[in-house]
């Protein structure tokens, strides 16, 4: 991230993390109800669907069917750019970590579909450049890196003409990553994107018609039962952990202050007491720390028996479904 500058890499987390104070990122998660959810999905059709070959998640906007008079009667800039930063951080909390259990490598970007057919200039009013500019500063500043591709399709003459002004406001690095297509775009997408993972307003062969259309169904890993499970189990044990780590430093800081306390009441303290009792106490951290990490090789071999497990009982059932016999578990 910027360009391997580690000054400006410093400067920008810690402006990230600024912005997140000062935005209240953290209360958006926790309190931030966007109820006109539904009827912005109707005026503004978007959302993820899917992976690509790699096991990135697919975003994708319906752009030339954007209703934005019935958008801004559903919601507000402000309220739709908050939920915008609602969906990034599901993505770097819940797809990207799911993704990379699926995929069974890091995933940490996107590939992105931009559908612009019918738009042009007379799209781009007000309201919509002040929508644009303020989700791409947010994105630009504090969401770096997380788009892999984009493809731009069914761009017309009048879109390539609004192209034209849009690309001021990119960077240079976001604008390699972007791929404008006309009308025959279906053997691009085909080359990153399994079919079955392509809607079928798009060339593809799904419709997920059990949740009213692709666009309305959120549909990838992050939706899998046993990869919530595993994701959930790994945030317990990171909680505990750093419950652990935040109860042994209080109760070191604890055993500090007595131990200053007691000095000034005595106006003398026996140095060979207080260094014995800070041997005490280090033992009794290195304890501490011995048990974490047993209890964290614990885990880990449990979870890897229990991935074993998995493994051969889905090969017993493969061996069955040949005809074959079957193992003991």
């Amino acid at each position: 991230m910027r360009d391997y500058d580690l000054s400006k890499a410093k400067d920008t987390f810690v402006k990230y993390l600024k912005w997140r104070e000062e935005y209240g990122v953290d209360a958006i998660l926790k309190e931030f109800k966007f109820e006109e959810y539904g009827e912005v999905k109707k005026c503004y059709p978007h959302g993820y669907h899917g992976v690509d070959r790699n096991g990135r998640p697919i975003y994708i906007e319906r752009v030339g069917m954007v209703d934005l008079n019935s958008l801004v009667q559903a919601t507000t800039v402000d309220r739709f750019v908050r939920y915008h930063v609602s969906e990034q951080e599901k993505t770097l909390n819940l797809r990207f970590p799911a993704c990379s259990i699926a995929a069974k490598r890091h995933i940490a970007s996107i590939t992105s579909i931009l559908d612009v057919k019918g738009v042009g200039m007379s799209n781009f009013s007000k309201t919509a450049r002040c929508l644009f500019m303020e989700i791409q500063k947010i994105d630009s500043n504090y969401y770096p890196e997380i788009l892999n591709r984009l493809f731009i399709i069914n761009a017309g003459n009048g879109f390539k003409m609004l192209w034209k002004a849009l690309m001021a406001f990119l960077d240079a690095r976001t604008l390699a990553k972007i791929h404008v297509l006309g009308y025959d775009y279906l053997s691009k997408l085909l080359e990153v994107i399994d079919q079955s993972n392509l809607p079928s307003f798009l060339g593809g062969n799904c419709t997920c018609s059990d949740y009213d259309g692709c666009l309305f169904s959120d549909q990838g890993p992050w939706k899998n039962p046993e990869i919530l499970e595993m994701l959930e189990s790994a945030s317990m044990m990171e909680e505990m952990y750093d419950s652990e780590a935040n109860s042994d430093a209080a109760s070191e800081e604890a055993m500090g202050t007595t131990q200053n306390g007691d000095h000034g009441d005595d106006g003398e303290h026996d140095q060979k007491t207080e260094a014995a009792g800070n041997t005490e106490a280090q033992k009794i951290h290195d304890l501490q720390v011995a048990l974490m990490d047993t209890n964290k090789e614990i885990q880990a071999l449990k979870t890897a028996l229990d991935s074993t497990k998995t493994v051969l009982e889905r090969l017993e059932q493969h061996i069955k479904a040949l005809g074959g016999g079957s193992l003991s578990l």
